[in-house]
């Protein structure tokens, strides 16, 4: 409850910060130099106004990239603080990565981001524009290498009240957006799309961050439309269309021996249309810590192939072969309301790990899933301490 207190109050003042009739000084990009014909490089002109606007204390400041152009943006960092308490971008046009892979100039030859937001306070992106991280040359050059070759497109770090709302983001070389360090953000009404066989190309990523709401928003992706990792708390999500892709997961949490925390996460009212997973949870074998409190409800299910899984065993390549004693705890997780097909027999799978530190609290309540070729469906558990009210498919596999 905590965690809805705080985003309501935001929204609350938000609203009268909106309402009251504060000065607005706009920073326009083609008044800095900023040419917009997707093929020249605008990198410098969107600093020089970025410096402007972060350094102006009076009204609310904003950054403003007009329709009807399109912007080659070099890798760039976005730094606060700025000394407003509150930024604007007002994002109209389109902005574009370069074209190819050769075609990245990177500075101190980091490739972790295309464009990045660092320790911003109050900062507002929105205006029905479109992000484009031209990601196919990334895709087909560097699958299967490591995940380092390919920056994620948006990254934002140590924000605190953060807005995205009516955007477009597409095609990003790895994770569309990545949420790090950040406490207090609303995110509605995106629309964020890749291929189907984009590898790794995440909708929205969540680490070490809290008191975020994800509503309204379409994603269709390689991977996770939204993937909720170690240190975040009081995540809800609602009414997210999320198909192609790997579903809403908690996790992975504990790769490599990692103490993970994740609690307090509400999904709602969700659609998961011909995706791997639908609602998931996974961890790996030797992780320590614990995801608890978690809770997807009225989710509605079309041809997801793993539409209810919660996996203990996590490994990318197949089952783990880890010996280790150790686990993330999953704990007082509950699937209510779920309704809609799956494209394989085995609907619901609850893996747990074997030893005294598995799954507890699972509660499986008012679940009907059939099967998308009219056969039977089925449910598997393995160390589950669970309990289930009124499912389809029966879940005859527990105690």
């Amino acid at each position: 409850m905590k965690g809805l207190y705080v985003l309501l109050m935001f929204v609350i003042a938000s609203r009268s910060l909106c309402a009251r009739e504060t000065p607005t000084p706009f920073f326009n990009v083609l008044s800095y130099g900023a040419i917009g014909d997707g093929q020249t490089d605008d990198t410098n002109a969107f600093l020089e106004a970025w410096q402007d606007v972060c350094g102006t204390v009076d009204g609310i400041p904003t950054l403003f990239i007009p329709r009807g152009k399109t912007f080659m943006l070099q890798p760039l960092l976005f730094q606060g603080p700025c000394k407003s308490a509150y930024i604007m971008i007002a994002l109209k046009g389109i902005i574009i990565a370069p074209h190819s892979v050769e075609a990245w100039k990177w500075p101190n030859n980091e490739r972790t981001a295309w464009i990045q937001f660092w320790q911003i306070s109050g900062l507002n992106i929105y205006g029905g524009g479109t992000f484009n991280g031209q990601g196919a040359p990334w895709w087909s050059k560097y699958l299967g290498s490591e995940e380092i070759n390919r920056p994620t497109a948006l990254v934002f770090s140590g924000c605190e009240n953060l807005q995205l709302h009516r955007l477009t983001h597409i095609d990003s070389p790895r994770n569309h957006i990545s949420i790090g360090s950040c406490n207090g953000i609303i995110i509605s009404k995106l629309n964020i799309i890749a291929p189907e066989t984009s590898h790794n190309t995440d909708g929205i990523d969540i680490a070490h961050s809290s008191n975020i709401l994800i509503r309204n928003s379409n994603i269709q992706t390689g991977d996770d439309c939204v993937a909720i990792n170690s240190g975040s708390s009081f995540i809800n999500i609602t009414g997210v269309f999320c198909g192609p892709g790997h579903g809403i997961s908690v996790g992975s949490l504990g790769r490599g021996g990692e103490y993970a925390m994740v609690e307090e996460i509400h999904v709602r009212n969700c659609t998961f249309n011909g995706t791997q997973n639908g609602a998931r949870i996974k961890t790996w074998k030797g992780g320590s810590g614990y995801a608890r409190k978690i809770t997807y409800e009225d989710i509605e299910i079309v041809g997801a192939y793993n539409p209810l899984i919660i996996d203990q065993h996590y490994h990318p390549n197949g089952k783990s072969e880890s010996t280790s004693s150790t686990a993330v705890e999953v704990s007082d997780v509950t699937f209510r309301k779920f309704r809609g097909t799956s494209a394989q027999e085995n609907a619901i799978q609850l893996n747990c790990d074997s030893n005294n530190i598995g799954c507890t609290n699972i509660v499986l309540d008012d679940i009907n899933i059939t099967n998308v070729a009219g056969g039977t469906t089925k449910a598997s558990c393995t160390n589950a301490h669970a309990t289930s009210i009124s499912c389809h498919p029966y879940v005859s596999c527990l105690p």
